[in-house]
C-alpha cells in the first residue's frame, strides 16, 4: 500500500505552514518597517520642505488608509483565487514607492507615493498571509500566527535603525531610494515561495467554528466581525500614537536622534516577543481573553511617555508597551480564526484589518495634530489612553454578549 504522506508533495504537506509562517514573518518585517520609519523621516522633511508634524503624520495615515480599504478588495479575491499570485504582485510592487519617493518635492508626492505602498504593496503582502498561515494549521494556531506577525514588530524595530543610518551617513533621498532597491531584491525571491493551503480548496463549508468546549461558536462571522473591528478601532488608535511619535517625543525631550532610535528598537524587539506571547496565550486561555489582557496592559502604559524622562524608565516604559500592543496585535487575529468560517476568514481578517488600519492612521495623525495645537505630546498620548478604554469597554460587552448567545443555543438545544 502507497504511503500517503511520502506520497503528498511538501508543499501540499501540514509541515509547509511552517515555512509559509517564515515566509510572512519576513514579508512583515519588511513591509511593516516602512511604516514605523515615517517617524525617523519626520524630522528631516520638516526640516527640508517645513512641513508641519501634523501634516507629515498624514503620511502615515496614507499608507494605513490605502491599506484598509484595498485590503478587503484583494482579499475577496484570495477568498476565491487564493494569495499566492497576489503576494507575489506585490512583492514586484513593494519597492517602487520608496524609490519614488526619494525623488518628491511636494506633499502631495509624499501622500501618494504612501498610499501606492499600502494599496498596492503593504495590502497584499501582510494581511492575507495571516489568513493563509490560519488555515495552514489545526493545533498550535495562536502560535503560528503570533510567530507570523512577530516579523511586523522586528521590522519596525530594524528598519528604522538603517533608515537612521542611512540619513546621517547620506541624506533623506539616500535613505528612500536604498531602501527600494533593497526591497525590489529581497521580496520577489521570497514571493515565489508562497503557496496556499491544501484547506482552502475545502473551506467553502459555512459551518460554524467549534469553541473551546466543542460546541459551535453562538454568532454569526459579520457579527463577530463587527465587534472585534469596532473594538479595534479604538485598540489601534491608542496604540499609533508611540508607534508614530515616540522617536520626535523623546528627541523633543533632549535625546539624541540615534538613542531615541534605539529606544524605539527595544520597544519593536520585545514587540516580536510580544506577538508569540499573545498568540501562544491565545492558545492557552482563549483568543479573546488573550486580546483583553494584553490591551489592558497597553492602555496603562501610554498615558506615561510624556511624563518619564529618566533613560531606564523610557527602556522599560517602550519595552513593556511593545509587549503589550504586539500581543494585542496578535490576539485579535487568533479571534478572526476562531470565530469565523474558514470560507470567510481571509475577508474577516481584512475588514478587521482595515477597522484596525483605519485606527491607526486616525491615532497617528491626531497625535500630530494634538502637538501643533499644543505644543507638547501630553493630549497626543492622552488621547491614546482614552482610545484603548474605550476599546476595553467594548471588548467587554462583546464577551457578554457570547457568553448570554452560547446559553441562548444551549437552551434551544435542549428543547429540541
Amino acid at each position: 500500500m502507497p504511503n500517503i504522506i511520502s506520497d503528498t508533495k511538501f508543499t501540499e504537506r501540514e509541515e509547509y505552514g511552517w515555512v509559509m509562517v517564515f515566509i510572512t514573518f519576513t514579508l512583515s518585517a519588511i513591509s511593516f518597517g516602512v511604516l514605523s520609519s515615517v517617524g525617523v523621516f519626520l524630522k528631516e522633511l520638516e526640516a527640508e520642505f517645513g512641513w508641519s508634524r501634523g501634516s507629515l503624520s498624514f503620511g502615515y495615515s496614507a499608507i494605513t488608509l490605502a491599506t484598509a480599504f484595498t485590503g478587503i478588495f484583494w482579499a475577496i479575491l484570495a477568498d476565491r483565487y487564493g494569495t499566492r499570485w497576489i503576494v507575489l504582485f506585490g512583492a514586484v510592487i513593494l519597492g517602487f514607492p520608496l524609490l519614488l519617493l526619494s525623488t518628491m518635492d511636494s506633499i502631495v508626492e509624499f501622500y501618494f507615493y504612501y498610499f501606492l505602498f499600502g494599496a498596492f504593496g503593504h495590502a497584499t503582502v501582510t494581511g492575507l498571509l495571516y489568513a493563509n498561515v490560519g488555515l495552514w494549521f489545526t493545533r498550535n494556531i495562536g502560535l503560528a500566527i503570533g510567530l507570523s506577525v512577530a516579523g511586523g514588530a522586528v521590522g519596525q524595530g530594524t528598519v528604522p535603525v538603517i533608515v537612521r543610518y542611512l540619513i546621517n551617513q547620506h541624506d533623506w533621498q539616500t535613505a528612500y531610494s536604498t531602501l527600494g532597491i533593497a526591497y525590489i531584491i529581497l521580496t520577489i525571491p521570497i514571493a515565489l515561495f508562497v503557496r496556499d493551503s491544501p484547506r482552502l480548496k475545502s473551506a467553502q463549508s459555512h459551518e460554524a467554528p467549534k469553541q473551546r468546549d466543542g460546541t459551535p461558536f453562538p454568532l454569526a462571522p459579520t457579527v463577530v466581525v463587527a465587534w472585534i473591528g469596532t473594538a479595534v478601532v479604538f485598540c489601534c488608535i491608542a496604540m499609533a500614537v508611540p508607534i508614530v511619535h515616540l522617536v520626535p517625543l523623546l528627541t523633543d525631550h533632549g535625546m539624541t536622534p540615534e538613542k531615541a532610535v534605539t529606544v524605539f528598537f527595544a520597544l519593536m524587539i520585545t514587540g516580536a516577543f510580544g506577538r508569540v506571547l499573545g498568540g501562544k496565550l491565545a492558545d492557552h486561555i482563549g483568543a479573546l481573553q488573550s486580546y483583553i489582557c494584553m490591551s489592558v496592559l497597553q492602555t496603562a502604559v501610554i498615558f506615561m511617555f510624556p511624563h518619564v524622562e529618566n533613560t531606564i524608565l523610557i527602556y522599560a516604559l517602550a519595552m513593556t508597551f511593545g509587549l503589550a500592543f504586539s500581543g494585542v496585535m496578535a490576539s485579535f487575529l487568533v479571534c478572526v480564526r476562531m470565530m469565523v468560517p474558514a470560507n470567510f476568514l481571509a475577508r474577516g481578517m481584512a475588514v478587521v484589518g482595515a477597522t484596525g488600519w483605519v485606527g491607526m492612521g486616525l491615532g497617528g495623525w491626531q497625535g500630530g495634530i494634538a502637538f501643533d495645537l499644543t505644543g507638547d505630546y501630553v493630549w497626543s498620548y492622552a488621547n491614546g489612553s482614552i482610545a484603548g478604554v474605550i476599546n476595553l469597554l467594548i471588548l467587554t460587552l462583546f464577551f457578554l454578549h457570547i457568553r448570554r448567545s452560547g446559553r441562548h443555543q444551549g437552551l434551544q438545544a435542549v428543547a429540541a
